[in-house]
């Protein structure tokens, strides 16, 4: 597909995932311009001080602390801002702080642009994808979530790991909540063009013996959890995540990416945000791919939208 010369992104939020996003973007070679706006002015300086520092090792980038102003010419805003979970809190007590958060800063976009897409990182990540659609009636499209993008990358390393391969011919996807009901689709886990379960029975090795598949899952579920107890908080995953996507929208690859949107039909789900094998271009949302499931998945599916329609309750309570 072809690329565009130059693209400007506004990155809101220059905490662990905004700045390193910035960082991680700033050496990608995909954008002329980066506008960090953080509620923290000082923070915001900073880090786009230090950024700048990096220059003569990069393609040409203007880096600069932003303002909403920014969003007018935007092609890309990203959203990291709002707290983490924290020790002893809830996801619904976050859901509802970060909604709040969300909304107020959907309301100072919109009145500078209605056609920038919009890339939201913050968590709980559907939840927050659905708010930004709804309180300013954004067009959905153009509103896309991180999802299990990054969630997708975990598994497919762990399986990696597990049948000793490249990581890049792991191919398989998480879907569904960014969270506790999110779902493996083994149904569609494929390596060397192989179904898995057909792959591990043909390699003539002990290596693939002995998958325990619910185990792997709760790995990857709460790799975050794992990580955050260790080092506070994570980012490095979910930037390269954030840089795929914006490469994928800045590039108009047509890519399929297990990113979060509005649903409106697909795998019989509609008016719910989440992650499901979707066709992403400078459109934003340009496909659902509605792929063959088996029964149980698609129950899971379904069952893990419902999880997040009872978390909209209750934030909208």
């Amino acid at each position: 597909m072809k690329s565009k010369t130059s693209n400007k992104i506004v990155i809101i939020g220059a905490g662990y995932v905004g700045s390193t996003t910035a960082y991680t973007l700033m050496q990608s070679g995909l954008v002329s311009e980066i506008a960090l706006i953080d509620i923290d002015l000082k923070k915001a300086e900073g880090e786009v001080m230090d950024l700048n520092h990096c220059l003569s090792f990069t393609k040409p980038i203007t880096i600069k602390v932003g303002t909403y102003a920014d969003c007018t010419d935007a092609d890309l805003i990203i959203m990291t801002a709002g707290p983490s979970i924290q020790p002893g809190g809830t996801r619904l007590d976050l859901a509802k702080q970060n909604s709040q958060i969300m909304t107020s800063i959907m309301k100072e976009i919109v009145k500078y642009t209605r056609e920038a897409l919009i890339l939201v990182a913050t968590n709980p990540v559907d939840i927050l994808t659905q708010v930004a659609v709804e309180s300013v009636d954004y067009n959905p499209k153009k509103v896309i979530g991180s999802g299990t993008v990054l969630d997708s990358a975990r598994f497919r390393y762990m399986l990696s790991q597990h049948c000793k391969v490249d990581a890049r011919n792991v191919h398989g996807y998480i879907i569904g909540e960014h969270g506790d009901s999110e779902v493996a689709a083994w149904s569609l886990t494929h390596i060397a063009g192989a179904p898995l379960d057909e792959y591990c029975s043909s390699c003539n090795s002990k290596i693939c013996t002995g998958l325990d598949k619910e185990k792997l899952l709760h790995d990857v579920r709460d790799a975050g959890y794992h990580i955050i107890d260790r080092k506070v908080a994570t980012y490095y995953g979910v930037s390269m995540a954030i840089k795929r996507i914006s490469e994928a929208i800045l590039r108009n690859e047509h890519s399929i990416l297990t990113v979060s949107s509005m649903q409106t039909g697909a795998y019989g789900i509609n008016g719910i945000a989440m992650s499901v094998p979707t066709i992403v271009s400078s459109d934003g949302i340009h496909k659902i791919v509605e792929l063959k499931l088996s029964d149980s998945e698609l129950m899971l599916l379904k069952k893990s939208g419902e999880k997040l329609q009872s978390i909209l309750d209750y934030i909208k309570s």
